[in-house]
């Protein structure tokens, strides 16, 4: 770990785009102010983008840096494999889509109990060691989405990971699905260095943010609504990279203004965190991440995390705005309405959302108006 330079990483699952293609001229320009910052840790993984963020890692990145002025991660995808025999073929491919020959931290995406279970019966767990061993991978880890209980139990069975990435934010530290704050504690128990993605909670505390927040931020004077954010993560012991998915250079000089020089919230920051906290949960708001891996298992192919956009827009400002976007999205895709109720979206949304039942919400606010 002593080439990471500073707690703060390029989230690569949402990138600059340009009629459905990375933008590669605005992220080479972007990787180019990342690096001369002083960062070098970059996230990525088969699925992202459907494939087109590693091909922009191998573009933008890795054909441009020599291996030693970056950090780069990538993950074991679920969708991707279903054996073992299957599982070192899909690495070496993402090796080729990345351009590189080895990846310094390798992870087992998305682990949940249901996720686990596959992975074990696939012996992916027994294989990634083995890559690590013959040094194809130099750190070996987990992402994870589920409870504390089951994150306790496959830190147990394994022993062998160094790091584990979870969803922490101040909006779902103490969350009952998520559980922030008792999956941060077991990491600690365990002693596991800490990756945190979401700290923007997919950019909805930043775009989302009710009005009643904003003041209570805009009244400390100074410093965005995504630095509380991403200052509010990185302030945790054991926090050892903080990742944000950055989709333009705006973002990215904002999140590099911060972070450069970081300094941990301070007791007055902490409280207005608190306040925003106590307004937030007043809100009843959608707590989706636009993560997409229901989209993923959608066989209706429903863009399930814009419908949801909408939907928190319109509670949160009750303008004609939510519905004029509605109808832009149902232009090119299925509408709400003709969701089957199969529930494979459930199974796979790492927020235990009840899909089903939000977008028949979705449709009686926007299909019967």
């Amino acid at each position: 770990m002593e080439k990471v330079k500073k707690n703060f990483g390029f989230g690569c699952m949402r990138l600059p785009m340009k009629d459905d293609k990375v933008d590669n001229a605005e992220f080479c320009k972007m990787i180019d102010k990342f690096i001369d910052a002083g960062f070098n840790y970059f996230d990525t993984a088969h699925g992202y983008l459907g494939g087109k963020s590693e091909i922009a890692i191998r573009e933008c990145l890795t054909s441009r840096y020599p291996r030693d002025a970056y950090i780069l991660t990538n993950k074991l995808s679920n969708p991707h494999f279903n054996s073992q025999e299957e599982i070192r073929p899909l690495f070496e491919s993402e090796l080729k889509a990345c351009g590189v020959e080895y990846f310094d931290y390798f992870l087992m995406h998305a682990q949940s109990a249901n996720n686990f279970e596959k992975y074990k019966k696939c012996r992916a767990y027994e294989t990634a060691l083995e890559l690590l061993e013959e040094g194809k991978i130099k750190h070996f880890g987990i992402s994870f989405h589920d409870t504390a209980e089951v994150l306790e139990k496959i830190l147990t069975e394994y022993p062998q990971i160094e790091v584990v990435q979870i969803q922490f934010n101040y909006a779902d530290y103490d969350d009952v699905s998520v559980q922030g704050k008792k999956v941060y504690d077991v990491c600690r128990k365990f002693g596991k260095k800490i990756i945190v993605m979401e700290p923007v909670k997919g950019g909805s505390l930043v775009n989302n943010l009710p009005d009643a927040a904003k003041e209570v931020f805009d009244e400390l004077g100074g410093g965005s609504y995504a630095s509380y954010a991403i200052r509010f993560a990185a302030s945790f012991e054991d926090v050892f990279m903080v990742l944000s998915g950055m989709g333009n250079m705006d973002m990215m000089n904002d999140n590099v203004s911060f972070m450069k020089d970081f300094q941990p919230l301070n007791s007055k920051e902490m409280a207005a965190i608190d306040k925003v906290c106590d307004i937030l949960a007043m809100q009843n708001l959608i707590p989706c991440t636009a993560c997409e891996y229901c989209t993923e298992k959608c066989p209706k192919n429903i863009p399930i995390p814009q419908y949801f956009a909408c939907l928190n827009d319109k509670k949160a400002h009750r303008d004609w705005n939510s519905s004029y976007y509605y109808e832009i999205h149902t232009n090119h895709a299925p509408k709400a309405s003709e969701c089957i109720s199969c529930g494979i979206c459930e199974k796979a949304c790492p927020q235990h959302l009840e899909i089903r039942k939000l977008l028949r919400e979705v449709v009686a606010t926007f299909e019967t108006e």
